[in-house]
């Protein structure tokens, strides 16, 4: 097995690669001009091709093993299409400065209005209420399913119901607070149309 070794290394064109890749000098004249065209190629310009190309062998030169695929062509061709590809992601994010001043106050606010806060607490308030008039059961199972984040099996679990009434009970429990919230919503419509 030892005997076939070298020879399928020979054959491979990798065993010359070994030989000759020792010297960092020797690898960049063999490569260098491959990779410089081939960052060209993918549209870099001549003084970032050239920049990147040294990038690329001294990332070669950095890794603890630099032959850890099958040939070191395809290796330095994967790290210049890498290197390639930071470069163009680097690019597209926009800078900070690229708005002008005067657009500063046409960005949203994320906090909510006035009135969002003040519509959010008066439908909070409705749920609240709508949930105090259901019975205990009902009650729990909403507030377990809804706000506990069980599931209606592991809701009929915790209050001894089968999975069927619990499901029942969450189903009656959801109606009468959307029945609730929409009584209120057209309350407040029908209050601001007088």
């Amino acid at each position: 097995m030892l005997v076939n070794r070298p020879a399928r290394l020979l054959r491979a064109g990798l065993f010359r690669e070994l030989y000759l890749s020792g010297d960092p000098q020797v690898l960049y004249q063999r490569h260098a001009a491959e990779i410089n065209s081939y960052l060209r190629r993918c549209g870099h310009s001549r003084d970032d091709a050239e920049d990147l190309t040294q990038e690329v062998f001294t990332r070669l030169l950095g890794t603890s093993r630099p032959l850890h695929r099958h040939h070191l062509r395809a290796y330095l061709y994967t790290i210049a299409r890498n290197l390639s590809t930071d470069v163009y992601r680097r690019q597209q994010v926009a800078p900070v400065s690229s708005m002008p001043e005067e657009n500063y106050c046409d960005v949203p606010d994320p906090t909510p209005s006035l009135d969002r806060i003040v519509f959010g607490r008066q439908q909070l308030l409705t749920v609240q209420k709508a949930l105090a008039t259901l019975p205990a059961t009902t009650r729990q199972a909403f507030e377990l399913y809804h706000f506990g984040d069980l599931t209606v099996t592991q809701v009929a679990g915790k209050l001894n119901l089968s999975i069927s009434r619990a499901w029942a009970l969450v189903k009656q429990a959801t109606l009468h607070v959307h029945t609730r919230l929409h009584e209120t919503a057209v309350g407040r419509l029908s209050d601001c149309a007088s």
